[in-house]
């Protein structure tokens, strides 16, 4: 049975009619055209799909639609403002840190959660962070790179 949702995604509320059980993902892809938050296992065990749920990484594709009321979900297209990149984005790309493009949306997810709430990770710290992302693209020490040099950025500039 559908019920109405209301929901703030991205820092706008929305409301979406929906089966309580349905995985955010779909919500995300689906309903509010987010297309950023991808599919990868379906079983929260990628990263593929990770948002930010208060701040969070967390796997969208096994967050049910009832848990996300009264919370703040964060996608991809959120993470940077209208004016300019997120540094982590920009890093990314000044790293190129982006090889096919499934993977890296989750992975930038990750790492935003992480530099929110460590400014000065160590790489055991990253690579933690990203242990629950899969990527088969050979990226890995540009990854690396360029979430370090996005901490240096933030650390700099510590506006965004």
């Amino acid at each position: 049975m559908t019920e109405t949702f209301k929901l703030r995604v991205n820092g706008r509320d929305c409301e979406v009619q929906a089966e309580p059980n349905a995985p955010l993902l779909y919500i995300l892809r689906n309903d509010l055209k987010l297309k950023g938050t991808r599919f990868g296992c379906g079983e929260g065990q990628c990263g593929a799909c990770n948002v930010l749920f208060d701040g969070n990484a967390v796997p969208s594709c096994d967050t049910p639609l009832w848990s996300v009321p009264g919370h703040e979900i964060t996608t991809i297209e959120g993470i940077g403002g209208d004016a300019a990149l997120h540094p982590i984005q920009q890093a990314f790309i000044d790293e190129q840190a982006i090889q096919c493009g499934y993977c890296i949306d989750g992975i930038i997810i990750s790492a935003a959660a992480l530099l929110a709430r460590e400014p000065d990770p160590s790489d055991a710290q990253i690579v933690a962070a990203l242990d629950r992302n899969l990527c088969r693209c050979g990226t890995h020490v540009r990854i690396l790179r360029a979430i370090r040099a996005a901490a240096c950025a933030m650390r700099e500039s510590p506006k965004t």
